[in-house]
């Protein structure tokens, strides 16, 4: 059982910028992937970025070159720097765990353990 723990949403301006962490309980953090999502009221869930247990990365097109994944192992947590913040980018982001770290996954199916999200707002 893997528990995720997500922080550090809020409200922001555009072009603005804020770091999410997602804390996990599992003992075998480093051999996961980790990913984060979000979800925008009215729309489906949708990838946002993931990090294998190589530190590999993978982004959506809609964040690349503005949103940065990065791991500590010693800290169990996974971050999600935004920067250059956009009012489309406003939903709850939620953290996922993959006990298959070895692959990139975008699907939410692939994904074994979910936090409880954050949520971000961006105002113009």
């Amino acid at each position: 059982q893997v528990q995720l723990v997500e922080s550090g949403g809020g409200l922001v301006q555009a072009g603005g910028s804020l770091r999410l962490s997602c804390a996990a309980s599992a003992r075998t953090f480093s051999s996961l992937t980790m990913g984060w999502f979000r979800q925008a009221p009215g729309k489906e869930r949708e990838f946002v970025a993931a990090i294998t247990r190589a530190s590999s990365t993978y982004y959506a097109d809609s964040v690349k070159g503005r949103f940065i994944i990065s791991r500590d192992n010693a800290k169990n947590t996974v971050y999600l720097q935004m920067n250059s913040l956009k009012p489309e980018d406003t939903a709850d982001y939620y953290c996922a765990a993959d006990l298959n770290g070895y692959s990139i996954y975008t699907r939410q199916a692939e994904y074994d353990y979910w936090g409880q999200g954050t949520q971000v707002t961006v105002s113009s």
